[in-house]
């Protein structure tokens, strides 16, 4: 809906309600509706108020108002709204509508809330409203604000401030002024303004008059509250002030009017409402209008300041200001210190000349007065005094701190009150200032501390005010340096060398003469501040304060300053009693048992010593941070004030590390009594608030009141020494010399003190302590001669800290800048003979420290210069390797030394230039045996055991033993320290001679025989290598090679003789280094230096390890780890000696002239290490000779000759091998026997070999060799292991790699199909036999042994569609036939296929299918191709014929006879067995006839089905169940006895047969049993006409098998008996099946039937019958005549599908139509064919 809409709604409600009293009003509002129905949309309003309908939309609003009724008037109100929303209102309207509102202004409070709205909505949507209308608006809101309704008046209130804020906007928005006004202002002038400016003027000025109490001019009122009036006024300052600077004619006003009247109210007697609108109306005055009212500002300003001290003389009757008057002054005071550029123009306006009040100096001495005014309620900190440095009390004393700490913490808990000294923000703050509660008509409660936080917090502001200026202009205008060289730490700022024109900078040394006028008073109120009881809010707003006022003293080149508030700090971090009492502190021993308190309690009371141990508190901490922060940021300036600085922190330092903690134990005494005052007498102030634990922090604890842990702050004193690098040349200087005097004058004051006590220095320990005399003599640091001696000094640690991080400046400045300082001070420290121990050893660290990090400085400087610094660098260290003296102390700095120059080795060794004559000798002298002190420096040669350096010959020198070194104990530390660095010299041979390459070789051989075992693994396995590296890099100038050859024989004779050190580590790493010396560098020796190698060190090394491990005695003690470890070592020379023959065999080994006497003696080698040694050795060995022969890569000319006899020769002993391996004993599992492993490494040989062979000759080998090899795998191949391997899902490589050497015979060699499919059909059984062997283990070794057992179901797996398919691919070959091989695959498929259900289980882990039916299926392909083939050939013998044919007889037994009583009937499992049946009646049937086929064959097949076709037996101990209903489909199953062959132990059952009580038991695999009988049928019927010669004859051996089959249903089951006859009735037999059957020759006969003989009538027609195709059915007339005369008949309702059990996977139907079958119906019907035989009709 619209808002023309809603306006139509309005007036028509307006008329409705006037319908009957006020017709006018009804007849007014119908007339504007009408209008506006006429005129809809915008441009018809705009045209019905422009035109002359405008005065009758106003008319329903007049005339309603005019009625007097409140519901009327109401309505009208509303229509009024809608009308000035929608502008329908003529401006010529206002006058009009608000003097009507004045009319109706005494209605309800309804009417008068509209009224406001109404008004708020015309004065916005008329800004041309001016002059004496908007007058009467704002009268009508003044005399609404007047009424007692409070929502009347606080709306009235709201809408006057927005009127008189849109009045102001107005002025601020117009852009040209339409009518101009001339009036007079107050000074007298006159000017000219709008009419905006003019009502803005105007009213400004009547609020101003009627806050004063005088009569207004503009606005038509007799007075108004004065609080609302300076409302109204700070409402207008604070929005527009802005517009007060623009139009001088406002701010005339303030001039005039406003300041006076403040200055009246801050002088009378103040009433607080008025008051705090006074107050803030100032604020806003001196924050906005200080230029302009620079006198009024500075009367204010001086005013309040002398509130705020409490001077009460200007007070207008003499009476004395109330408190929170001056909580009032010193909260606008706040707001004008937290503006930095405020407070800079005050100063310029009042402190900056001589004359005038001094606003800011007064400021500040007023602010240090208040906040020091009242010590008692601030209370003191003792926690700046730090912890346990207060003097012993009394056991009152204690307790009683004790039950204040208790006292307190009981009023926390229950939020008790509790009046403790301090300043916090919790208790001394107000959730709403002061000055902000208008809404209060008196003064709140104001705590007592609360004008000293705001004191506090007015500093702060000041400070905060200084480092948010000053600080940012220091980063802009300092120096920044170079690009290359950044300057980060510079100088103070120089300000006169600056622009002075520059605003920065002006603004820098107004703040900078601020300071100087200040800093007196802000550095004492922040000092005394500090020291009171503040919470640690506070505290960190204090500390901050003091921060930034040193920063920026500092940086503003403000010495004197600067280091009042540095040592100010320096105090305040670490009292001078905590480092006085830190020495002379005793722990207390803590009392245990029943009365511990007390007695601990009086125990602290009686002592004279500190009850816990001094140290610093959490804000000492805080204040040593601030120093340290502030000493970083002004390293630059500080010059030689660094050296209380560095005093300072040397304090630190100790008290943090050498004996301080602040961590105490909480078992000592409570938490509380811990912070709580002891020094205090009984009768002064309460103790100060607990703080919490050191171990307690509160979450929210200020920034710096964290990371007070001594590890933090220690951090952050190294921070402070890394900062040097940052300083200039100068400044780095005086740091330097500050810090070095620091240094000499502690250590130089303890050396005076030892020296006075007359104290030697033991040649072996460190100095004695000094006497009690001195142990409170004051050193200059501050820190007392202690007890004990310090372990270090803080100087000397950081004078290498410097150094260090300034390296630079050592090297490249003059000497005396650093290098000098600091070189000689530690040079010094370090040949004291006087020196305690702890500190020679901290100054040679630290000049080691300084050294080590040369070389990494020079970098691009020419060489001259270079050695040079490495000549002093080098002489420097050797002169501290060299250091006299034999005691610790000495052998350590020695040791340090060396390990010095081990790092300058590490990293710089690549830019030595001179010295390593220097470094090789001192290297060596750590190898002499030291004598007694002496003050010669270096061991005369001659002391040096006679040991031979370089070894002669390689054969004729021993290994050391370990027990005979020939080192003096104290030496080995410094043997360890000079390796490491013999190790950085061998990095560096490129840059050695020859002759100090041998001499290095020499070297490694005396540190190879040391008696420390990493050194000499270290020595023989990595540096001897580089060394040959080296050498053969040197390698490129022909002269010099046999020199240089020499030299590497040499190398390698010196390895060989550690090869057999009798240490495992070091024998190991020699023969490493030696075999990857050849390996790498083999392609660059001669034929000549091969022919050496090969003979005098390889095979050499083979045997010295053979006769030294033969020496181990098996019964000496660890005689087992011992030969392990050289089995170890033979394993790693046989690997390293395959991996030469496999590298070099093709490039140089072949091409030496008795290279086979070589392959012969290393395979013999071989062959010994096979048979001889023990099983790790056995494989490493085999692998060994397998990479040789894939070395043969390719042989072409004489290489091939030369590859087939190395062939030859490996054959002849890996059948050597291959015999003598697979004779031991293995018909067990023994651990002795070899292992997977090993078998694997030796087939793979024979893989290899054949490879190698085949390619050489182009043939495979012969068959007798293929025999030879093939006995030996198939050997392995039931070997038993010694290691077990699963072998069910997935073969083991052995059985995988013997498979694939069998893949790899070319079976196109004749005979070679024979031995692979033998032994395939072989490797099938091994699943089988190897089960059916398994004995009942008689222990548990042997049920393990049992369980472990090799299965070979993965090979059965892989082999046997592997043979199929093999037999099919050769199913042609005579040969397979003739030597047995068929009959070989036939009876390993027999096997599985007989076992069926008792097959071991085909996989662990998969799903694959069973052994059986693998079987089954490969055995139908075989016998597919195998039983027509049979017979094809005429070579074949009968015999052979029949052998074959009683395998697949075999077969056929085992699969139609199989057990299956263990399982379960399956409906897959009994399809599976229809196929294999479906495949006998295909593929078998056509072809069981042939005339090579033995009688016996069928009729024993004939036998078979017979007994297979049997469904049930008699059972033994029957258990009755019910009998199934009529139309069930299933046979419920039934238990049977456990002696039938193919009873289940839970299916079958026991049914009631017709004609007896006795009961049956029915077999498993019913259906199965179905399909024989069906198959022995079809073998007996003439169904099929192919192969007819071959299907008569197995009619007629089968028939009378089938006929007894028949006999057999006299005590079957209904079902059976049904089914027989339905077969009998449908049953064709051949013409004459019957009779051959019963003649002499069946074979004969069943082709050629005889013409009967007989006269008789009787034997003519038995021939007939015999000869019918219903011969059957002669064959049992009796049986079927007992059948129909029996007096019950077998009846059953059967599916016609039941007839057809030969398709077991015919769907069936969803509801089959079963048919009721009667046995004497279908006997009649058997009686009816033999009548219709015999001729006879059938009545």
């Amino acid at each position: 809906m619209s808002s023309l809409s809603f306006l139509i709604s309005e007036l028509q409600a307006l008329a409705t309600e006037t319908r009957r009293r006020y017709p006018d009003v009804r007849e007014a509002s119908d007339k504007a509706v009408a209008l506006l129905r006429a005129n809809p949309g915008a441009e018809g309003l705009t045209s019905l108020i422009d035109g002359a309908h405008g005065d009758d939309l106003m008319k329903p609003v007049f005339l309603g108002c005019a009625s007097k009724n409140a519901k009327v008037i109401t309505l009208a109100l509303s229509v009024l709204q809608r009308l000035i929303a929608l502008k329908a209102v003529s401006f010529r309207a206002l006058p009009h509508i608000i003097s009507t509102m004045g009319e109706i202004i005494s209605q309800g409070v309804d009417i008068q809330l509209r009224i406001l709205q109404a008004l708020l909505s015309l004065v916005t949507t008329f800004p041309d409203l001016h002059g004496a209308v908007l007058g009467d608006a704002l009268l009508l809101c003044f005399h609404l604000q007047d009424s007692r309704i409070a929502v009347v008046s606080s709306t009235a209130a709201a809408t006057l401030r927005q009127l008189v804020m849109f009045i102001f906007e107005k002025v601020v928005m117009q852009k040209a002024a339409v009518e101009i006004h001339t009036i007079r202002l107050p000074d007298g002038t006159s000017t000219q303004l709008s009419s905006a400016e003019l009502d803005a003027y105007r009213v400004f000025e009547d609020l101003c008059l009627l806050a004063n109490a005088e009569a207004p001019q503009f606005l038509r009122l007799e007075s108004l509250p004065k609080t609302f009036a300076l409302e109204l006024i700070e409402s207008v300052l604070t929005n527009y002030h802005g517009l007060f600077h623009k139009r001088p004619e406002i701010l005339l006003l303030l001039h005039h009017h406003l300041s006076p009247l403040l200055l009246k109210g801050l002088s009378e007697r103040p009433l607080f409402p008025l008051a705090l609108r006074s107050t803030r109306v100032v604020f806003l005055l001196l924050k906005q209008f200080s230029d302009e009212l620079a006198t009024e500002a500075e009367v204010f300003a001086m005013m309040l300041i002398r509130i705020i001290s409490g001077e009460d003389s200007n007070a207008s009757d003499g009476s004395r200001r109330p408190h929170w008057m001056r909580v009032l002054a010193t909260e606008v005071i706040r707001g004008i210190c937290n503006d930095a550029d405020l407070m800079r123009r005050y100063w310029q306006l009042y402190d900056a000349g001589t004359e005038g009040s001094h606003v800011f100096a007064a400021l500040i001495t007023a602010l240090k007065r208040l906040v020091t005014e009242r010590p008692a309620l601030l209370g003191v900190s003792h926690q700046m005094q730090g912890l346990g440095v207060h003097e012993g009390t009394t056991l009152e004393h204690v307790a009683g701190i004790v039950a204040n700490a208790a006292s307190s913490t009981v009023h926390g808990a229950l939020g008790i009150p509790n009046n403790a000294t301090g300043l916090n923000m919790e208790t001394c703050s107000m959730r709403l200032q002061c000055i902000d509660q208008l809404d209060k008509a008196e003064a709140p409660a104001i705590p007592e501390g609360y004008i000293y936080v705001l004191g506090l917090q007015c500093l702060v502001s000041i400070a905060e005010g200084f480092a948010a200026s000053t600080l940012p202009a220091f980063a802009l205008l300092s120096p920044k340096g170079t690009d290359s060289a950044p300057m980060r730490l510079p100088p103070a700022l120089d300000l006169d060398a600056l622009d002075g024109d520059d605003a920065t900078v002006k603004h820098l040394r107004v703040e900078k003469r601020m300071i100087e006028d200040g800093w007196p008073a802000l550095l004492a109120a922040l000092s005394f501040l500090i020291g009171t009881n503040l919470s640690d809010e506070l505290f960190s707003e204090v500390l901050a304060a003091l921060q930034a006022l040193t920063n920026v003293s500092g940086v503003l080149g403000l010495q004197t300053p600067r280091d009042a508030f540095l040592t100010s700090l320096s105090k305040l971090a670490i009292p001078a009693r905590v480092v006085s009492r830190l020495d002379s502190h005793v722990e207390p021993s803590t009392p245990r048992g029943a009365a511990g308190v007390v007695d601990g309690i009086a125990a602290l009371a009686g002592a004279s010593v500190p009850i816990q141990t001094p140290g610093l508190s959490d804000r000492n901490v805080a204040c040593l941070k601030v120093l340290i922060f502030s000493a970083s940021y002004l390293g630059g300036s500080l010059g030689p004030s660094w050296f209380n600085v560095l005093e300072t922190l040397q304090n630190a330092d100790y008290v943090l590390t050498n004996k301080g903690t602040r961590i105490i134990s909480s078992r000592k005494l409570p938490s509380a009594l811990l912070n709580a005052s002891i020094g205090k007498a009984a009768s002064g102030t309460s103790t100060t608030a607990v703080e919490p634990a050191a171990n307690g922090y509160h979450l929210d604890r200020p920034l710096l009141l964290t990371d007070v842990e001594p590890e933090h702050v220690l951090m952050a004193i190294q921070g402070l020494f890394e900062s040097t690098k940052d300083m200039s040349d100068e400044a780095f200087n005086h740091f330097t010399v500050a810090l070095c005097k620091l240094s000499a004058e502690m250590i130089g004051m303890q050396v005076s003190a030892d020296l006075d006590e007359s104290l030697q220095e033991d040649a072996n320990g460190p100095p004695m302590s000094p006497t009690a005399a001195y142990a409170h003599r004051r050193r200059v640091s501050g820190i007392q001669l202690t007890r004990t001696p310090r372990s270090g000094d803080f100087s000397v640690n950081k004078l290498g800290t410097i150094s260090q991080l300034n390296i630079s400046r050592l090297l490249y400045l003059d000497e005396s800048i650093a290098w000098q300082p600091i070189t000689s001070h530690l040079m010094t420290i370090l040949r004291h003979p006087l020196a305690p121990a702890s500190l020679r050893i901290q100054a040679a660290q630290n000049l080691d420290g300084v050294l080590v990090v040369i070389p990494r400085a020079l970098q691009n400087l020419d060489k001259e210069t270079i050695k040079t610094v490495q000549q002093r660098t080098l002489t420097v260290l050797a002169s501290q390797v060299t250091t006299e003296g034999g005691s610790s102390t000495v052998v350590d700095i020695r040791r340090m030394g060396l390990e010095t120059l081990h790092q300058i080795l590490q990293t710089g060794s690549h830019t030595l230039l001179v010295g390593w004559e220097i470094i090789l000798e001192m290297l060596a002298s750590v190898c002499r045996p030291t004598t007694a002190p002496t003050s010669i420096p270096m061991v005369p040669e001659d002391s040096i055991p006679e040991t031979p350096i370089v070894p002669t010959t390689p054969h004729t020198r021993g290994t050391p033993s370990l027990n005979t070194g020939f080192l003096d104990k104290p030496n080995i530390p410094l043997i360890r320290s000079a390796f490491q660095s013999l190790t950085l010299v061998c990095d560096n041979l490129l840059s050695l001679s020859s002759d100090q390459l041998k001499l290095c070789i020499s070297t490694l051989g005396l540190f190879g025989r040391q008696m420390d075992t990493n050194i000499a693994l270290t020595a023989a396995e990595s540096l001897l290598w580089g060394v040959s590296d080296s050498i053969q890099m040197r390698r490129k100038d022909p002269d010099a090679e046999q020199q240089y050859n020499e030299l590497w024989m040499f190398l390698l004779s010196e390895l060989l003789v550690l090869c057999t050190d009798a240490r495992p580590e070091v024998r190991g790493g020699s023969i490493q280094t030696l075999f990857r010396t050849m390996q790498l560098y083999g392609l660059t020796l001669s034929l000549d230096m091969w022919h050496e190698c090969i003979w005098k060190i390889i095979f050499p090394l083979l045997d010295s390890l053979r006769a030294a491990a033969a020496m181990i005695s098996p019964d000496g003690e660890g005689s087992l780890s011992a030969g392990n470890a050289w089995d170890e070592s033979k394993i790693l020379a046989l690997q390293s000696i395959g991996g030469i023959f496999n590298d070099f065999l093709m490039s140089k080994l072949v091409q030496l002239i008795d290279f086979e006497q070589v392959w012969s003696t290393f395979v013999q080698q071989i062959q010994s290490s096979v048979l001889e040694e023990s099983k790790p050795i056995i494989t490493v060995a085999l692998r060994s000779i397998e990479k040789a022969l894939k070395s043969f890569k390719d042989p072409v000319g004489i290489n091939k000759t030369i590859a087939d006899r190395s062939c030859e020769t490996l054959w002849s002993s890996w059948e050597t091998m291959g015999r003598q391996l697979t004779t031991r004993p293995s018909g067990v599992y023994h651990p002795e026997n070899l292992t997977h492993d090993n078998f694997v490494a030796f087939v793979d040989v024979v893989r290899s070999l054949r490879s190698l062979s085949k390619s050489v000759k182009g043939q495979e080998w012969t068959l007798q060799r293929l025999g030879e090899l093939l006995a030996i795998l198939r050997s392995i191949q039931i070997y038993k292991l010694a290691d077990f391997r699963p072998d069910v899902d997935a073969m083991t490589p052995l059985q995988n790699n013997i498979l694939v050497v069998y893949e790899s015979v070319d079976l196109s060699v004749s005979g070679s199909a024979s031995l692979v499919l033998s032994d395939y059909a072989y490797f099938v059984t091994l699943a089988f036999l190897e089960a059916q062997d398994q004995i009942t283990p008689t222990s548990k070794q042997d049920a393990v042994s049992q369980a472990k057992k090799a299965t070979y179901i993965a090979i059965c797996k892989r082999i046997m569609p592997v043979l199929s398919h093999l037999y099919s691919r050769f199913k042609g070959s005579l040969e397979l036939y003739c030597d047995g091989t068929v009959e070989a695959i036939l009876k390993a498929y027999a096997i599985p296929i007989k076992l069926k259900y008792d097959c071991p289980s085909p996989s662990k882990f998969g799903s694959d299918p069973p052994l059986w039916k693998t079987a089954t299926t490969t055995f139908v392909s075989v016998a597919k191709d195998c039983i027509p083939r049979i017979t094809e050939f005429p070579e074949l013998s009968d015999e052979r014929i029949a052998g074959i044919w009683q395998s697949l007889l075999e077969v056929f037994e085992g699969a139609l006879m199989a057990d299956c009583s263990s399982a379960a009937e399956d409906l897959i499992d009994e399809v599976f067995d229809h196929v294999f049946i479906s495949a006998i009646e295909t593929h078998v049937s056509a072809h069981l006839g042939h005339k090579r086929v033995p009688n016996d064959i069928i009729i024993n097949f004939g036998k078979v089905l017979q007994h297979a076709s049997k469904i049930h037996e008699p059972g033994i101990t029957p258990i009755p169940i019910p009998i199934p209903h009529e139309h069930d489909e299933e046979e419920p199953s039934e238990e049977v006895s456990s002696t039938n062959q193919r009873a289940s132990n839970d299916l079958g059952g026991e049914y009631e047969v017709v004609g007896t009580t006795l009961s049956i038991s029915i077999l498993p695999r019913e259906r199965f049993s179905y399909w024989c009988f069906d198959l022995i049928f079809h073998l007996c019927s003439s169904i099929d006409d192919d192969y007819e010669w071959n299907r008569r004859r197995v009619a007629a051996l089968c028939l009378p098998q089938l006929l007894d089959r028949i006999s057999q249903d006299s005590r079957a089951r209904e079902e059976e008996v049904l089914y027989v006859l339905n077969k009998m009735l449908n049953l064709s037999l051949w013409s004459g099946s019957l009779w051959a059957s019963q003649s002499e020759d069946p074979t004969r006969f069943a082709n050629e039937l005889p013409e009967s003989v007989s006269d008789e009538v009787i034997n003519r027609s038995r021939d007939l019958a015999y000869k019918s195709p219903r011969a059957h059915l002669f064959y049992c007339y009796n049986l079927l005549l007992q059948i129909v005369s029996a007096p019950k008949s077998a009846t059953a309702w059967l599916p016609p599908s039941f007839f057809t059990s030969m398709n077991p996977t015919m769907p069936e139907i969803e509801s089959p139509q079963y048919i009721h079958y009667d046995s004497r119906t279908l006997a009649n019907s058997c009686l009816k064919l033999i009548g219709e035989e015999m001729g006879l009709p059938w009545s």
